[in-house]
């Protein structure tokens, strides 16, 4: 069993690696205007009647762009954990659904994410690279498996807050009359991260389990016969000692 520990250690990693590059993806989407981080956003709404906003406004994690040709353009300048709140993000309450006045929830669901996506991400690459001691030690996948479930808690959150948070915001403007959508890649990309950091997980944990049925065995079978030895040894002396005294008692006899 032993020597399939490689392997699956092989498969995590591989799955550890694409759960990386997808968390990347969403990180840096709309950072630069380059194929495919142009194209990734968590929301897209029609915002004309708002002051100082674009006919079309799509969320991103730096700041709020205009679209041509189905891609991000005019960002603006890029702003580390770009709030969702609207009201702030245009400078105005003047067509803005009602539900987004008066309340800081979203603009700390969106904060939060961002810095739940970081910790995930850190996790990640220290369980990408510790995974290599995996391919050859039960230790190694243990240590693995801890870092990928810690990468998993936190990945999984911040896909949560992101859900809850433009899910929401979605509903508000259609509700006022403004027609909305999501990013598909950014929420494709994210929970496909967290199916694959979950995979990678258990396999690393099983890389941990591996060869550690045999590896008790063998000690048991160890200890059972230095035991046996022992007592074969004793027998043989026991033998011994009980044929010297019938030899003196045959002798003075």
């Amino acid at each position: 069993m032993g020597a399939a520990r490689p392997g699956i250690a092989f498969v995590s990693l591989f799955l550890t690696a694409g759960a990386l590059l997808l968390m990347f993806f969403v990180i840096l989407g709309g950072a630069k205007n380059h194929n495919p981080l142009n194209d990734i956003y968590f929301l897209q709404v029609n915002t004309r009647g708002i002051p100082n906003a674009q006919t079309v406004s799509r969320w991103t994690m730096y700041h709020i762009c205009g679209v041509v040709n189905g891609n991000n353009v005019n960002c603006g300048k890029s702003h580390p954990a770009y709030p969702f709140d609207p009201p702030r993000n245009f400078g105005t309450q003047v067509d803005i659904p009602s539900s987004f006045i008066g309340t800081h929830k979203y603009y700390y669901m969106s904060r939060f994410m961002f810095a739940f996506f970081l910790i995930a991400l850190f996790f990640g690459i220290c369980s990408l690279f510790l995974g290599l001691l995996a391919m050859c030690s039960r230790l190694g996948g243990a240590i693995s498996g801890f870092m990928c479930s810690v990468s998993l808690f936190f990945q999984t959150i911040a896909a949560a807050l992101m859900t809850a948070c433009y899910v929401l915001g979605r509903k508000h403007f259609r509700n006022a009359g403004h027609s909305a959508s999501l990013g598909v890649r950014a929420f494709a990309f994210t929970w496909t991260a967290v199916a694959c950091l979950f995979l990678s997980t258990i396999l690393f944990c099983m890389t941990a389990l591996v060869g550690r049925k045999s590896e008790t065995t063998y000690t048991r079978r160890s200890k059972g016969s230095f035991f046996s030895r022992k007592r074969s040894t004793r027998s043989r002396g026991s033998f011994v000692d009980n044929e010297s005294q019938r030899r003196v008692k045959d002798e003075y006899a």
